[in-house]
């Protein structure tokens, strides 16, 4: 009776004190910045025509479908073409701050408002990708997403080294930013009840993280704020991961019930359509044997239906996760979608096994530790004196100049 009690305890203190699989929500947020950001570059020169005022889904239009569902988008706070252009612009700074980890906590939220101003303006334009993109970038926010791989965590590292706080310059300025332009926009009237209580909870969260771990590290306050948001984030990734896992169920559960995915027939129709051609010769070769189209038809929904039941194993779900990836990789070139196959790779890397991303860690900082150590000056000193006594003092060894410290194995939820 007593390990039973404990048990609840002791997982709750564990999941308020860890903040579990920093390696995979960097990669997520690296993945899906990313995306975007190729995106919304890929389609500048046709933006006016995808999210512009003056689009086939116009401003008008897209004011009576906002009034109806209360979706966010900035666009609707004006018609004016200069509005719309800062938005983008935003949209894509805000992308690449995000990609390199520059005022993560800040940047994630400025991302998802990119993302939802852009969609929610003309929501005929998505496809399947968008719509993973709009849920991740939600997530996202609630994430501690920049413990590694990130100028966040660099400045950290570098901090500690040097046995002092951070920069504290940067954060405060864009808090001060944000908020003018969140009390803008309150102003306008545009925002409703739900948005205008969220984004202003973020804001005041924001200053209370920033005032505590600043002036009162390590104090009881500051331990309390660090458990919620160790909580938060696990929750965080948790929905991803089961976001994920849904995805795949119901497509693949769709696709049973379909005749062609059961004839194995299905995937014949688009490898002969000119739309998903772009290398003709390549969807013909594929398409033309019907061996191959079977096979392809079949597996595809194998893996889809089986992904969310191999998460009990670790080595199986390895295995057709590289499985779901190759697909995703697969699609991009022979089907011509490049954007949705990126947002389900990074989607797919929340599962990623630690071992293997803690690896590449290392290597990474192996190699850095080297480039540094080359480009350092020659240390060997000059002729000694024979009245000047040789220095004896013992050299510390160097320090690994690592992004962040790690979870240990045992921290994480995806397992290696």
């Amino acid at each position: 009776m007593p390990t039973s009690t404990h048990r609840p305890s002791a997982a709750l203190a564990r999941a308020a004190g860890t903040a579990f699989g920093p390696y995979q929500t960097a990669v997520v947020r690296i993945g899906f910045a990313f995306t975007w950001l190729a995106f919304l570059l890929r389609e500048w020169p046709h933006r006016q025509e995808l999210y512009g005022p003056d689009g086939p889904w116009s401003w008008g239009l897209a004011r009576r479908l906002i009034d109806d569902n209360h979706a966010f988008t900035a666009l609707m706070w004006s018609d004016g073409q200069p509005w719309f252009e800062a938005v983008y612009a935003l949209a894509v700074a805000a992308s690449a701050l995000l990609l390199v980890g520059w005022h993560t906590r800040a940047m994630s939220v400025l991302f998802m408002l990119g993302v939802l101003s852009l969609q929610n303006r003309s929501v005929f334009m998505g496809d399947g990708g968008d719509n993973i993109v709009h849920l991740i970038a939600m997530y996202l926010v609630l994430t501690r997403c920049g413990r590694v791989w990130s100028l966040d965590a660099r400045r950290a590292h570098r901090a500690r080294l040097a046995r002092r706080g951070a920069g504290r310059v940067a954060g405060p300025v864009l808090w001060a930013v944000c908020g003018l332009g969140l009390a803008g926009g309150t102003l306008t009237g545009e925002l409703g009840p739900v948005w205008l209580a969220f984004l202003w909870g973020l804001w005041l969260t924001h200053a209370v993280w920033w005032a505590v771990a600043g002036r009162a590290h390590g104090s009881p306050a500051h331990a309390v704020l660090d458990a919620l948001a160790n909580l938060t984030h696990n929750a965080a990734l948790l929905v991803i991961m089961g976001q994920v896992c849904l995805v795949y169920a119901t497509a693949g559960w769709y696709k049973i019930q379909g005749g062609r995915w059961q004839d194995g027939t299905a995937l014949h129709y688009p490898l002969h359509l000119d739309y998903f051609s772009p290398w003709p010769a390549l969807s013909g070769l594929l398409g033309g044997s019907g061996m191959m189209v079977l096979l392809l038809t079949y597996g595809t929904v194998a893996v889809q239906v089986a992904f969310p039941f191999t998460l009990f194993n670790r080595r199986v779900k390895n295995v057709l996760l590289a499985a779901m990836m190759a697909e995703h990789a697969a699609i991009a070139v022979v089907l011509g979608l490049p954007f949705f196959s990126l947002a389900m790779i990074a989607a797919d890397a929340v599962f990623l096994p630690s071992s293997l991303l803690r690896r590449f860690d290392g290597r990474a900082a192996r190699r850095a530790r080297r480039r540094d150590e080359a480009a350092a000056p020659d240390p060997s000193p000059g002729p000694v004196l024979a009245d000047t006594p040789a220095d004896t003092t013992p050299q510390a060894p160097d320090t690994p100049s690592r992004a962040a410290t790690p979870a240990p194995p045992s921290q994480s939820l995806t397992g290696g």
